[in-house]
């Protein structure tokens, strides 16, 4: 019986390919099959790389990637050593990927990677604000009433958010940032990160709004410090909490938008507000 070969999952540069980890060129000349977001670019970084793949190459991007996954998983299963690139960074964080992991995992096959470039870690780590805890958000919904009301579920975020954007819908999301969590909310606006005209924009969010009025070009991570959590204290007591909703409602909102706008409002979990709601019991002791 044939040994179930090996997802290999294999970081590629964001920007320098002198950042690429030294595995990366083992693993795509030792590769039976490498599937790549772009086979282009695959062809140039193993051109930059001096690596001459041995193994077939197949694409696997976001239109291919549930017609794909069932033919690289059959590949796996008979042994092969499948190694994924996207076009830069960690293959599934925000790129194709999920698809392949989750069906290897579910088939009990090996799944490890070549860890290197991430524009998430490079640009928390340089947007200069708190990266004890943090959350990805990846890209903005692109119809409007969409981003809002993701960006009014995180109003109360305590934690410090990275999100990735395009460089033509910067400037509208770092506007619908600034409605929704204030003009004076911290941030920072990472641009072609590592490579040659690197920037790194840092300020309250009304002021990069109007630095991204001109436009910005090049690839775009978006940094967004937590909201404070001692701002909603006055509304963390029950008879507050049952206050706040029956006020919303009182407004015309059905009981369960109430219910979600409260929990926004408070950073609190929805299912711990309705809780209190419903019970009607105080649950303080």
């Amino acid at each position: 019986m044939t040994s179930p070969g090996v997802l290999v999952l294999a970081a590629t540069p964001i920007g320098r390919v002198g950042d690429a980890p030294p595995r990366l060129a083992e693993e795509l000349a030792g590769a039976d099959v490498v599937a790549a977001e772009d086979t282009r670019r695959l062809r140039r970084l193993v051109s930059d790389l001096g690596v001459e793949l041995a193994g077939r190459v197949v694409s696997y991007f976001e239109g291919n990637e549930s017609a794909r996954t069932p033919q690289l998983l059959e590949a796996l299963e008979a042994g092969d050593r499948v190694v994924l690139v996207t076009d830069a960074g960690m293959p599934s964080v925000s790129d194709p990927g999920y698809r392949l992991v989750a069906a290897a995992v579910a088939a009990d096959i090996r799944v490890t990677a070549v860890p290197g470039p991430s524009a998430v870690l490079t640009a928390l780590a340089v947007s200069g604000l708190p990266v004890d805890r943090f959350c990805f958000e990846g890209f903005l919904p692109r119809k409007a009433g969409e981003r809002g009301r993701r960006l009014a579920d995180l109003a109360a975020e305590p934690r410090t958010m990275v999100f990735f954007e395009s460089p033509h819908r910067t400037a509208t999301a770092l506007a619908a940032m600034a409605e929704a969590f204030g003009d004076d909310r911290p941030g920072a606006v990472c641009r072609e990160l590592t490579k040659t005209y690197e920037e790194v924009r840092r300020g309250p969010l009304s002021e990069l709004v109007a630095w991204a009025a001109d436009g910005v070009r090049g690839e775009v991570t978006i940094v967004v410090q937590g909201a404070p959590e001692a701002s909603t204290s006055h509304l963390t007591d029950n008879a507050s909490l049952r206050e706040a909703v029956d006020a919303l409602v009182g407004e015309g909102q059905s009981r369960k938008d109430a219910i979600a706008a409260v929990a926004r409002t408070t950073g609190l979990p929805k299912r711990e507000v309705y809780q209190v709601v419903h019970s009607g019991e105080d649950t303080d002791d």
